[in-house]
């Protein structure tokens, strides 16, 4: 099976734990079998590979996600890039090309499409599977996965299938409505349209031609940043006469806001939280290294980490992206394709970072030419470079680096260094990098 895992999200809905490199499938909520915490992107990838082990896996995403898929997913996933924001079509069409021209996929393969993040059961798999069974057999141009509607909700789109059976040829599709509306469609047997369909790659191959002056993958990659804004929905799905719909009737929860992600928790509290008995209804998730004490709270989602602290009832939740939308500051804590960074302090001509390497890893070799930089080694061992010259490093060690040096450090176990940046102009575009000689 071929699919490929939209991964988009500007992080502002579950602020303050996600950012704008940390969308909401980075969060580590989920307990796996091993009882250790996990995001959703790496329940979703485990869930592809425990219903089909030898899936060929490909997420879009953008520039500023692949460091943390890395992080989470290892280095085996495919990563189709892309240079800047376009929308769900020019997306779809550069993976589809991505795969037939980098990857080698025969162009009569079926594909399956579907978000990274959402929160199902294997049955879910095992619907995709299906999915593209029907893709391969030709009888439409698209299949969509139809979900079953559990409620009139505003949310979503629906499509409104000509039968009942399994399969069905599409009707219609209509656009977010109110919750009348939706219960009026539901009446009628429409389904959910959660963005989910397959497709020959050919298929999509021939509709982006159609639609954009490009040769190959490279060529559209390099002429991303000039086309249009437009949804794969608008591009394709509305002007498609050849199209079907496959119910599915199992569970699936789009996450998208904490009152949503709330119901998801396995357990009320994540981190270091104390509650009395007369809390009702209220989850708490705590990355910061001090407890939280919640009282008498009802309804309520508490989130702290570095960005900062929400503390809203849960309905309101959903209203938060105007007031994130206000907020002006550096990203606090990233995950990395070495490790991540927490920020613990900001002064005008000082920042102060604490950096976990993972064993094995080490950053970018570069230079700095605005700021001077001092690392102590706060436990581990591994071993840095300064303009060429390498030195092993331990507990304990401290290395100053000035301005132009040419620099990393590298991991032989996890390495936890303070970094303590000085210069009156410190920014993340303050980075050159090079070529590390072996």
């Amino acid at each position: 099976m071929n699919i490929i895992l939209l991964s988009g999200g500007s992080g502002k809905r579950l602020w303050p734990l996600s950012n704008d490199v940390r969308s909401k499938q980075f969060i580590k909520i989920f307990k796996n079998n091993n009882g250790e915490y996990e995001s959703m992107v790496q329940r979703v990838y485990g869930q592809i590979r425990s219903v089909d082990p030898d899936a060929t896996v490909t997420i879009a995403t953008s520039k500023t996600q692949v460091s943390a898929i890395h992080n989470q997913l290892g280095n085996d996933v495919g990563i189709c890039v892309e240079p800047c924001r376009r929308d769900t079509f020019p997306a779809i069409a550069l993976a589809t090309a991505y795969l037939t021209d980098v990857q080698g996929v025969d162009p009569e393969e079926p594909v399956v499409v579907c978000p990274v993040d959402p929160y199902v059961t294997t049955s879910y798999f095992e619907t995709l599977k299906q999915l593209a069974k029907q893709a391969a057999a030709g009888e439409a141009n698209l299949v969509l996965m139809g979900i079953e509607p559990t409620y009139p909700s505003e949310k979503y789109g629906y499509i409104i299938p000509e039968g009942t059976d399994i399969v069905s040829a599409v009707s219609t599709f209509k656009e977010k409505p109110d919750k009348d509306t939706a219960a009026t469609y539901i009446r009628q047997g429409a389904l959910w349209n959660g963005g989910v369909f397959a497709y020959q790659l050919k298929y999509v191959l021939q509709r982006a031609h159609e639609l954009i002056d490009f040769t190959d993958y490279q060529d559209l990659f390099q002429k991303y940043d000039s086309l249009e804004k437009i949804s794969f929905d608008y591009a394709v799905v509305e002007k498609e006469p050849h199209i079907q719909v496959m119910r599915y009737n199992g569970e699936w929860k789009d996450l998208g806001t904490w009152n949503t992600l709330s119901e998801a928790m396995e357990e009320p509290f994540i981190g270091n939280c104390i509650s009395n008995e007369t809390c009702e209804n209220t989850n708490v998730i705590n990355e910061l290294d001090v407890p939280i004490l919640c009282m008498g709270l009802k309804n309520m989602v508490v989130a702290a980490s570095s960005e900062g602290i929400l503390v809203s009832d849960k309905e309101q939740s959903s209203y938060i992206k105007p007031f994130v939308d206000k907020i002006d500051q550096q990203i606090m804590f990233a995950e990395k394709s070495w490790g991540s960074f927490r920020v613990l302090d900001v002064e005008d001509e000082s920042l102060t970072i604490k950096v976990t390497l993972n064993p094995g890893h080490r950053m970018n070799y570069h230079s700095h030419a605005r700021r001077d930089e001092t690392w102590t080694i706060l436990s581990g061992k591994g071993r840095t470079i300064v303009d060429g010259m390498e030195q092993p490093v331990t507990a304990g060690d401290v290395i100053t680096i000035q301005a132009g040096c040419r620099h990393t450090i590298i991991a032989d176990t996890e390495l936890k260094v303070m970094e303590v940046q000085l210069g009156k102009e410190i920014s993340v575009h303050d980075k050159q990098k090079y070529e590390l000689e072996e």
